[in-house]
């Protein structure tokens, strides 16, 4: 049996652009995907805590340095610039790795800098 299980989150990311013209995904500084392990392409969970839309899409890799979460396409109507989004990616896992497993989890900060990381979900408000 395998389990679905939170492998990478990015808490409180500011979006720093939406674009609705093009073709779709989020867009997000590829130093930060390194960081959590989220790879271009992968599906992610998008929680906007400004307004409740959860959504998913996928990930294209923005350029490192840039800070940049861009949602677009068709997401780009669920967010504003300045919305703080969660964005999650999920992994199966065997069972018997269930409680081996640790997502790797960026704090971020008003300027999408990284300014914890940890290996659990914190059971704790972060702001």
């Amino acid at each position: 049996m395998f389990r679905t299980m939170m492998k990478a989150k990015i808490h409180r990311a500011r979006v720093t652009e939406s674009n609705l013209n093009y073709v779709g995904s989020i867009t997000i500084d590829e130093d930060i995907m390194d960081a959590v392990d989220i790879a271009e392409n992968e599906k992610v969970q998008i929680v906007n805590n400004n307004n409740g839309a959860r959504f998913e899409t996928y990930v294209i890799k923005g350029p490192r340095g840039s800070n940049v979460f861009c949602l677009n396409g068709a997401a780009a109507r669920l967010v504003q610039e300045g919305d703080v989004v969660i964005v999650i990616s999920y992994a199966l896992v065997a069972e018997e790795k269930v409680k081996d497993h640790h997502p790797k989890v960026a704090i971020m900060d008003e300027n999408n800098q990284i300014v914890e990381m940890l290996r659990t979900e914190p059971a704790s408000t972060v702001l």
